[in-house]
This record gives C-alpha cells, sequence and structure tokens, in this order.
C-alpha cells in the first residue's frame, strides 16, 4: 500500500509547517502539497528524494510504511545530533481520527511498565490519552508524580511535558520529567553539563533532597514541563477520570470562548 500522501502529511505536521512553507522549502507550488497530502496527485523521485532529506527519511520508508500510527521521529538538521552523538531514537505517538496528536497518560502505576514499554506503539496505545485544543503544535505526554521532592507540587499531580528532541536545549533551571534507565520516570529541575562533562544534573525543589548527575546514556526521554494539574483541594481525587472530565470541561470552555 502507498502511505505517500498521509505520510507528508503526518510529518509536515509534525514539523509544525503549514503546505506553503512545505512548499517553500521544496521549492515547488503550495497547490501541489495540497494535491500531494490528498492523494489526487504522487511526486516524482526528485522531488520524493527532497521530502526524504528535509524528514530524515528513506523514499522506501515514505512510501511503504504507515509513519502517522506508530512513530515519530525527531527532526534534526545534519548538525543537530543527539547528547550522545546518535541521532534520537523514534519515538512512539498516538495521533485521533483527525491525525492530531493525543496526550498519552502515564499514572504511577504504569511507570515501570513505561520504562520497558516507551518505544513500544503497542504499549502506548493502550495508555489512555486525551487532548488539550489549546496548547501549540508539538508532542506532549502527561505523567503522574509520586513522591514529595518537587514540594510544592503534591503527589498525585500530574506534569504534561512536551517532548525534548534535542537534548542540547535543555535549559538551565526549568523543570522536566526525565525516563532513565536506572530512574525511571522523574520530575526534577534540570541543569545542562553536557558540554562540559556529559552529564545532567537533577535537583529538587524539596531541598531535605540532594541535587545529582545522570550520565547522559542513561537517559531515554526528556519532557520539558508545561503545564501542572495539581490538587486544588485536600483530598481532590486526581484519577484519570476525573483529569479526563477537568479535560473536556476546559474544551468546551476554550470552544464557547472562540465562538464569542
Amino acid at each position: 500500500m502507498d502511505f505517500i500522501h498521509t505520510n507528508i502529511k503526518f510529518l509536515r505536521k509534525q514539523k509544525g509547517w503549514t503546505q506553503e512553507q512545505l512548499a517553500t522549502e521544496l521549492d515547488i507550488k503550495r497547490s501541489l502539497i495540497g494535491s500531494y497530502e490528498e492523494g489526487r496527485a504522487k511526486p516524482n523521485y526528485e522531488v520524493l528524494a527532497d521530502i526524504g532529506k528535509i524528514f530524515k527519511h528513506t523514499i522506501d520508508n515514505l512510501i511503504t510504511r504507515d509513519l502517522r500510527l506508530t512513530e515519530k521521529v525527531p527532526l534534526f538538521s545534519d548538525e543537530q545530533m543527539d547528547i550522545s552523538g546518535k541521532n534520537l531514537r523514534v519515538l512512539a505517538i498516538t495521533v485521533d481520527k483527525a491525525d492530531n496528536e493525543n496526550i498519552e497518560m502515564v499514572p504511577v502505576k504504569a511507570a515501570a511498565g513505561y520504562l520497558n514499554g516507551y518505544a513500544d506503539p503497542t504499549f502506548i496505545k493502550e495508555l489512555n490519552r486525551f487532548r488539550l485544543p489549546f496548547l501549540p503544535a508539538g508532542t506532549y505526554r502527561a505523567f503522574e508524580i509520586k513522591g514529595d521532592s518537587m514540594l510544592p507540587l503534591q503527589p498525585g499531580s500530574v506534569v504534561i511535558g512536551e517532548y525534548v528532541d534535542n537534548w542540547k536545549n535543555i535549559k538551565d533551571g526549568l523543570t522536566y520529567v526525565v525516563l532513565s534507565k536506572h530512574d525511571g520516570i522523574v520530575y526534577k529541575r534540570l541543569f545542562n553539563q553536557v558540554e562540559e562533562n556529559g552529564t545532567l544534573i537533577l535537583r529538587s525543589d524539596n531541598t531535605s533532597y540532594p541535587a545529582y548527575p545522570i550520565k547522559v546514556e542513561e537517559v531515554l526521554e526528556v519532557w520539558k514541563a508545561v503545564l501542572h494539574i495539581g490538587h486544588l483541594n485536600k483530598g481532590n481525587d486526581l484519577s484519570f477520570q476525573n483529569i479526563l472530565h477537568m479535560m473536556q470541561a476546559l474544551k468546551k470552555d476554550v470552544e464557547e470562548l472562540k465562538g464569542n
């Protein structure tokens, strides 16, 4: 089966480009991009080769693999490699019927499984998922936080993080969810010492916990925190169903504001 039309649309949206922007990169008319994505026309070999260079894919992958359902390839220029000197791995994601990326929810009870299944599309598809219409284009994941190392953020709060596809872009002092081989999922304030000694420094907001380094070779994923869903009142239930209801109500409010 030929997946070129869905793959072009998926990879363009993954990069956050309009059809006009992709057409500019390829030096072709915007109307051709529309024709490719709608399946009314197929790009010739030269255009396919250029698309492959832009999105770091082989022509065979573009034609024969349905990339939108199983993977997201991190975006790098030739010089933008990951901090261990290799391209970052393929990231498993899910999308809705309109090809919009979902936010998968990783509760504490799934943390151990996530360490083993984070790159497995089948495992990712089994996670509960939702969408937040007000977030900008990007890849997001939600993590339930355990422990008191990041007070005042309470245990059981949820952090929504945006996927960091180039770890050299980690900014000192900002908060991130880090998945590592030995520590699993942790939520910390990061300090980037990659260039100096190949480590990240993880620091808690609760000063009872000492800061510690982690070698970049141990790091599997990094997600920049963009939104917290915390305990508003003592005993507030942050089960997935309640979070989902909160998201649905928030979505309704946003839609009503847009309508006005």
